[in-house]
């Protein structure tokens, strides 16, 4: 009798994923989040037709902005769409965000930031948190409550945010995407916060501590934290599981600054070379691998740049110095000039930059200009690209990212956003305005995380915080500077909420 099986050495050719159509791919594809998508896209051209396929991206769009009407679904195109909203979005071009009104206590608002499901700021010797959560349909935010962390007997003057897998305080995985908030203070230590309690409390400085590192230094196995003294000290700090407090935790001192340290960054190509500058405009860079007890030996570079220090960030090899007037770039192997990038004169007050599209923004009076490093490289002279014009006094805030420039300052009750890549105005928003007091402020301290923004300012018996979220507006701007607050407290309302658009948090 005849065998049915296959001869030896032979065997059916395997299925191939190409080997389906493109419905049968884009149903598998309903399993695949936005990131793998984008993977699939990346692979080869029939794949990519599949990932940009509209019943993919329809279903993006409709998870994304529930709060749509079904008629904005994109029948066609689907892809694009969305895109251009994510971008709108993203660049505040809309006048009916969620918005919220907190309030705090008189004293000054300062590092305001973002966390993953909370928003921190200092007042004083006290960090404050905000705990909030978006409700089940994603269309508006719930402030659950405010919690101080009291422990520092002097003003704070940095803070910090690390992930727990970067500070391995726990070995649970659920507590791992936690974060972990960091603050020096003029009280001469240095409090590592977690789950509203300190943690530890690092002490060793003889004088306040006015910085620490962006970054924390070193390997998995050995992570450092580095602080600046007004005394012109640099302190090394373990972070091992070993668990340290007080000055058992010191690892090291590094001595050569004469002034005192503003600012300090971990250089982009060597996670153990760490970037200190200090108030007489002096740059060192230290290998903090270096052990010796020469005090200085750990000091690998220096020279100095023209101006008071403002702000400084560090891209590669390459460290970008606002100071003065000018911002110049320094190679860290070399540690010469490589180009002054922005020339911003009287004077700088703020600086940022997104490197990948080497782009720099720096504020001045009355204005701030957007720089593109690679333009100036073949100039003698660094001209911008455009001028942001329309603050009154010094722009003092400043955020950059790859879709938006958001600039402000004290003496401006308007905060303005800028397409990143064009310097074209998107939108201009009242950085603090109360019905209650009904006076507008200025801006004290701003902070920005993708579609939402929250800025702070000062009455005479309160600090006022407005927070909106663009993510499910819909009424596109059409003229700028026209942007009623009513409009806010009733445009996102579903009927339901009684409380969601008129939460006040008060801390007294």
């Amino acid at each position: 009798m005849a065998s049915s099986s296959l001869p030896l050495g032979k065997a059916t050719s395997a299925t191939k994923i190409t080997d389906l159509d493109e419905d049968s791919l884009a149903q598998c594809a309903s399993y695949l989040n936005l990131h793998d998508v984008c993977n699939l896209a990346s692979t080869c051209s029939f794949l990519k037709s599949v990932a940009y396929s509209d019943p993919i991206w329809q279903r993006f769009f409709r998870e994304q902005w529930q709060k749509l009407p079904s008629s904005s679904l994109p029948t066609s195109g689907a892809r694009d769409m969305y895109l251009a909203r994510h971008t709108a979005v993203q660049q505040f071009k809309f006048t009916d965000p969620f918005y919220c009104n907190l309030y705090a206590t008189s004293d000054p608002v300062k590092d305001l930031f973002f966390a993953r499901n909370a928003i921190f700021f200092s007042q004083g010797s006290i960090v404050q948190g905000i705990t909030m959560t978006s409700n089940p349909k994603g269309t508006t935010v719930d402030f659950l409550g405010m919690h101080s962390l009291r422990g520092h007997k002097a003003r704070i003057t940095c803070t910090r945010l690390f992930s727990l897998d970067e500070i391995p305080l726990s070995q649970g995985q659920t507590e791992r995407e936690q974060n972990v908030l960091v603050t020096s203070s003029c009280d001469r230590t240095i409090r590592i916060w977690w789950k509203g309690s300190c943690l530890r409390c690092l002490r060793g400085h003889s004088s306040p501590v006015l910085s620490l590192s962006n970054k924390l230094l070193g390997d998995d196995s050995s992570k450092v934290l580095a602080s600046g003294g007004e005394d012109g000290t640099v302190r090394l700090w373990s972070l091992g599981p070993s668990g340290k407090r007080g000055q058992h935790a010191l690892k090291a001192t590094l001595h050569g600054h004469q002034k005192p340290v503003n600012l300090m960054s971990v250089a982009g190509h060597n996670t153990s070379l760490l970037v200190t500058i200090a108030r007489d405009s002096k740059v060192r860079v230290w290998d903090t691998t270096v052990s010796s007890p020469i005090r200085s030996s750990g000091c690998v570079g220096m020279t100095s740049v023209p101006g008071v220090p403002i702000n400084m960030k560090c891209h590669e090899s390459l460290l970008y110095v606002a100071a003065g007037s000018s911002v110049t770039a320094i190679d860290l192997r070399t540690m010469q000039k490589v180009i002054t990038a922005a020339v911003h004169q009287p004077k700088l007050y703020s600086f940022d930059i997104f490197p990948s599209k080497s782009l720099i923004c720096t504020g001045g009076d009355g204005r701030a200009m957007l720089w593109d490093i690679r333009r100036n490289q073949e100039q003698s002279k660094p001209e911008p690209i455009a001028e942001l014009d329309g603050h009154y006094g010094p722009v003092t805030l400043l955020h950059m990212d790859a879709y938006k420039i958001v600039t402000g300052g004290r003496n401006d009750e308007n905060v303005n956003v800028w397409e990143a890549n064009t310097g074209e105005q998107t939108n201009s928003l009242l950085a603090c305005s109360s019905e209650d007091y009904g006076t507008k402020i200025g801006c004290d301290a701003l902070a920005v995380n993708g579609s939402r923004i929250i800025t702070a300012g000062g009455y005479d018996d309160a600090s006022l915080l407005s927070f909106r979220d663009f993510n499910n507006a819909t009424n596109v701007v059409t003229e700028l500077g026209k942007e009623p607050l009513s409009k806010f407290w009733d445009s996102m309302s579903d009927g339901n909420n009684n409380n969601d658009l008129n939460l006040f948090i008060v801390c007294r």
